[in-house]
Parts: structure tokens; C-alpha cells; sequence
């Protein structure tokens, strides 16, 4: 992204370590600043937990019962989900300032929180996917409508896995 921006990634109740790892990890991947969590599920599982790109030493991962306390002014509350109403993430302009919040693995939203969102966007899908492939459609839906001109092959080169040193053929 060209300029500052703030993105907080908020979890409401998750149970699954597995699935807030790989959200640590979509964080990490898309430059999120935050992860806040709340509940007490995720606390009694976090054993388990499988954050295998050590996000959490770049990504503070926070237990918050409120997950939108202290959060600056121009912090705009995005929730995704699918409630009637709600904006589908294809239309939907993201803010340059914004806390993301998911519902949890096996339920959603209560009406409360949503209803104190700036915003409420879903991925138009059939079905619903789980709470680790949501936030990383969200995050690439934000990545890809704020880049600017992007150096393909310096973006490869600097992402890729050390032992792949795949090319592309030139094609006539």
C-alpha cells in the first residue's frame, strides 16, 4: 500500500486455534497491524495453536473483551458477515483505517456489534466459508484494490519459498 494505513483484524469468540493461526498468518501475509480476539474458547485451546510463520513476533495478538475499545477516531468498524443488507465485498471501498471483525467459527454477529459498524460487507459465496479464508479473501480484496504498480518479478523473488526457483517460459 502507498500510503499509512491501519488494519486490525478482530476475532469475536473464536474456537480454533488452528483458524486463528491461519489468520496470524493472513495477517502477516497482508500487512494487517492487529489481531484482537475475544471470548474464552480460544484461551483454553491456544495450545494447539499453529501460527507456523511466527507472526506473533511482528503481529501483537490481543485478548480484548471489547474488541473495538481504543481505537482511534478515523478507525472505521467493518464487519463481515452475512447479514441481510450487508454490502458485498466486490462493491465495497475499504477505508484506509479499519478494524475487520469476524464472527466466530460456528455462529455470528450479535446484532449489537454489527449494529454499531460503520460498515457490514459478506463475500458473496455459495455457502459460507470458515473464519481463516474469510479474513484472507477480505485482506486480498483490500490488497488488491489499493496497490499501485506492482514489480512482478521482485515481488516473487522476495515472497517465494527459498527452494522454489520456478520461471515462467516466454510465450510467443
Amino acid at each position: 500500500m502507498t500510503t499509512e494505513s491501519t488494519v486490525i483484524i478482530g476475532l469475536y469468540n473464536p474456537k480454533s486455534p488452528a483458524n486463528v493461526g491461519a489468520v496470524m498468518r493472513a495477517a502477516g501475509c497482508y500487512d494487517a497491524t492487529q489481531v484482537r480476539y475475544n471470548g474464552v474458547r480460544y484461551n483454553r485451546a491456544v495450545k494447539l495453536q499453529t501460527d507456523t510463520k511466527k507472526v506473533k513476533s511482528r503481529i501483537e495478538l490481543v485478548n480484548s473483551d471489547n474488541l473495538t475499545d481504543n481505537l482511534s477516531d478515523d478507525v472505521k468498524i467493518v464487519c463481515v458477515e452475512l447479514a441481510v443488507g450487508a454490502t458485498s465485498l466486490p462493491e465495497f471501498v475499504h477505508p484506509q483505517h479499519a478494524i475487520y471483525v469476524f464472527g466466530p467459527e460456528d455462529g455470528s454477529l450479535p446484532q449489537q456489534v454489527v449494529d454499531q459498524a460503520d460498515h457490514v460487507v459478506y463475500v458473496p459465496t455459495n455457502g459460507c466459508m470458515n473464519l481463516a479464508a474469510t479474513a484472507n479473501v477480505v485482506l486480498y480484496d483490500r490488497l488488491a484494490k489499493t496497490l499501485g504498480d506492482i514489480d512482478d518479478q521482485q515481488q516473487v523473488i522476495a515472497n517465494r519459498d527459498n527452494r522454489n526457483r520456478l520461471k515462467v517460459k516466454s510465450r510467443p
